[in-house]
């Protein structure tokens, strides 16, 4: 079986943070959604996607299991799609979970309704909108965990630190000092050649992916998870940073998602409940207006390549869109456009090659080339996104 993974209408409800990568490449829990279905496939998976990522995010030309990139696996949803025959595709009322045919044929999503449907009637994890994310990281962190480290050893952790329960696992290479975990009410995962700096403090579930910082004096409370190549401080809780971003002094930060090569602030806040305890609505790009998403507390969703200056004020339930550079007094608005440059008293278009000398920069600190497939994508979006300035 040889999978590649495919978007649906999931992929516009979850801009922007959708815009610069395919679903299946959200981190959710410790892993990303392909991460974890390559795990169980025991392959790395392909990608079905928008046409201007497809050059990055490219598909298996001999696939012939296509899976749904907004469904996270679990051993019996893995086992029902191995069961497929080809020909056959797997529902759960309308929602297309994964379908068979034979390797190499085309692969158009629309070929589904041609398939002998199978119906699947098992619970699982499904990302339809982007507060989704934090909403579902406790439960996948709870189970990348248990992938992760099952039949596995920890390493070593210093006896300088404090542990209240017994669910803590450290890669080779992490390290903590003189800190207390707390792992009563879920795990604590401390990724490859990462850190937990003096005089810090976290509950559990709690990630921090390789190569990532927990700055000293820090507070991280539950259902937090800190992607790869980050470093972080202050106080934050049920917040999901995908990776290669800094949120690296004082300030909170809660219910909310941060993509790539973002760049909070020091002293930078968000909002997470209004004060008058209403339910929260954040912008949505399918419907060009705000959308009420039930939820009582929800923060800060931040897409790739977004930044903010010192003492920014986030209000509660703000999207900030791709690559936008948001300063100045007050409350910036409650939606932030793509290529936004400043929020009060007005926004301006952030110039395209401007954006990308700064980007440059960005990579180059990580030793990583921002090659032209990163500008076509990014050139891409900028152009969809005119409609929004």
């Amino acid at each position: 079986m040889k999978i590649n993974l495919f978007d649906d209408s999931s992929w516009s409800s979850l801009r922007p943070l959708t815009f610069t990568r395919p679903v299946a490449d959200l981190r959710l829990g410790i892993l990303t959604i392909a991460d974890k279905w390559a795990r169980y496939a025991g392959h790395v998976p392909g990608y079905l996607t928008i046409d201007y990522l497809s050059a990055r995010y490219a598909p298996h030309t001999d696939a012939d299991t296509f899976v749904n990139g907004a469904v996270c696996p679990d051993e019996t949803l893995f086992a029902a799609i191995a069961d497929l025959s080809t020909g056959e595709v797997l529902l759960k009322d309308t929602l297309v979970l994964a379908y068979k045919v034979h390797a190499g044929e085309a692969s158009s999503l629309t070929r589904s309704a041609d398939l002998r449907p199978v119906i699947y009637n098992s619970s699982f994890t499904h990302l339809i909108h982007p507060e989704d994310i934090f909403r579902n990281n406790d439960l996948q962190l709870k189970a990348d965990f248990a992938l992760l480290t099952k039949g596995r050893s920890s390493a070593p952790l210093s006896s300088t630190n404090t542990v209240l329960g017994d669910q803590i696992f450290l890669e080779e290479g992490a390290a903590a000092e003189c800190s207390t975990f707390n792992t009563l009410n879920g795990p604590v995962y401390i990724g490859q050649n990462s850190q937990v700096w003096e005089g810090s403090h976290i509950r559990g579930s709690f990630a921090l992916c390789e190569n990532s910082q927990v700055k000293m004096g820090s507070k991280i409370y539950g259902q937090t998870t800190i992607g790869p190549y980050s470093r972080v401080g202050g106080e934050i809780n049920n917040a999901v940073i995908w990776g290669y971003s800094s949120k690296g002094h004082e300030g909170y930060l809660g219910n909310s998602v941060l993509g790539q090569w973002c760049n909070i602030g020091a002293d930078s806040n968000n909002s997470n409940l209004k004060n008058n305890y209403a339910d929260v609505k954040l912008w949505d790009y399918d419907q060009g207006s705000y959308r009420n998403t039930g939820l009582q507390f929800s923060g800060l969703i931040m897409a790739d390549h977004a930044k903010c200056g010192i003492n920014t004020m986030f209000n509660t339930g703000t999207v900030v869109g791709v690559g936008a550079n948001v300063f100045g007094a007050g409350y910036p608005p409650n939606f932030i456009p793509d290529f936004s440059w400043g929020a009060t008293p007005e926004i301006l278009v952030y110039n395209l090659s401007k954006m990308f000398e700064t980007t440059e920069k960005v990579f180059g600190r990580r030793n990583i080339e921002f090659n032209q497939i990163e500008k076509d994508i990014l050139s891409s979006i900028f152009e969809l996104t005119k409609i929004y300035r």
